[in-house]
């Protein structure tokens, strides 16, 4: 996977959106908490309460319907690399650009606990704005790609759905999003 190339695309949608707002910071943080939760909802692993706890690779309707969505990205994939997008588009904003991920032996044994060490990290970005160094940052980046590997995602894969995803932003963003 090609970090650096990632954050070169991320930073042109960024130009395109154009937000300059002074409440940035905190909407790309609270935009990210939305997007992990959404990419946890896919996974369903969670939902003890649920006969269904398998993975949404694919979209299936309540009544057995197997559906694709529009972008033939399985939804999981899909919820995790907008989650992607805001993690770039974080590190953006505090001045990091270049990222070489690390692999990680993760403290968590399960992606429940992966889910909530990422929510946390995420969560500590907003309270430590003014301490934040770029080696906090890492951290969240890191252990949101062991993720994507513990969903089952190849970094190719990952990689694929986020180009396909920064394409239709740009239509988004083109046709009045």
């Amino acid at each position: 996977m090609n970090v650096d190339k990632l954050f070169e695309t991320q930073k042109e949608l960024r130009g395109v959106i154009n937000y300059q707002g002074s409440d940035r910071f905190e909407k790309l943080v609270l935009a990210l908490l939305v997007e992990i939760g959404e990419c946890a909802n896919e996974w369903r692993g969670f939902k003890f309460w649920s006969k269904n706890q398998h993975p949404r690779h694919i979209a299936i309707t309540d009544d057995g319907r197997v559906i694709k969505n529009q972008k033939g990205t399985p939804p999981l994939l899909e919820e995790f690399v907008d989650g992607l997008c805001f993690i770039l588009e974080l590190g953006i904003e505090i001045g990091v650009d270049k990222f070489t991920p690390s692999k990680l032996i993760s403290f968590t044994h399960d992606i429940t606990g992966g889910f909530r060490s990422i929510y946390r990290l995420a969560s500590d970005l907003d309270y430590m704005m003014l301490l934040l160094n770029d080696g906090d940052y890492r951290v969240l980046f890191n252990n949101y790609l062991h993720l994507g590997e513990s969903l089952g995602f190849s970094w190719e894969e990952i990689e694929k759905a986020y180009y396909e995803k920064n394409r239709i932003n740009h239509e988004r963003q083109a046709n009045g999003y």
